[in-house]
């Protein structure tokens, strides 16, 4: 048993992350009535809508960070439908903020419960057209695969 993943320390993540690329999940959960986006709250990217997701911690399986990202930001169980591409956060750079993330981006449904957000995000919306105000990045991708 490696143990539960544990959060860095704040300074320590930035000191390390500044460094090298970080690696997140993306959760595109999709409902009958379109994708689910959240409202940030905090930075980066306040007041966007975005796709919600996190790092994936040391030693963490890939499927345990959607579970616990799923619960943690949504407070909701998810079923992972199918790995859907990456999406790289090239707009981290032209906005000073500091690191280099790529986010893994699955295709998820909702398995059960209610959604309650938390400090992360003000707002949840299920969206057919993706906002303007939308995660750049992010929005790039969703328009991509919503073509299909």
């Amino acid at each position: 048993n490696m143990g539960t993943p544990k959060r860095l320390p704040f300074i320590e993540f930035k000191k390390i992350y500044s460094r090298v690329p970080r690696l997140n999940v993306e959760l595109v959960v999709l409902t009958p009535k379109g994708v689910l986006l959240t409202l940030r709250s905090i930075e980066p990217y306040m007041g966007e809508w975005h796709v919600p997701g996190g790092a994936v911690l040391f030693r963490e399986t890939i499927k345990n960070a959607i579970t616990r990202v799923a619960r943690e930001e949504l407070g909701i169980k998810i079923f992972i439908k199918k790995y859907q591409g990456y999406i790289e956060y090239e707009s981290h750079k032209k906005r000073g903020y500091f690191g280099h993330s790529v986010g893994l981006a699955f295709l998820c449904g909702i398995k059960s419960g209610k959604i309650r957000l938390n400090h992360e995000a003000s707002r949840v919306g299920i969206f057919r057209k993706i906002p303007k105000n939308t995660l750049f990045d992010q929005k790039k991708f969703l328009l991509n695969f919503l073509k299909d």
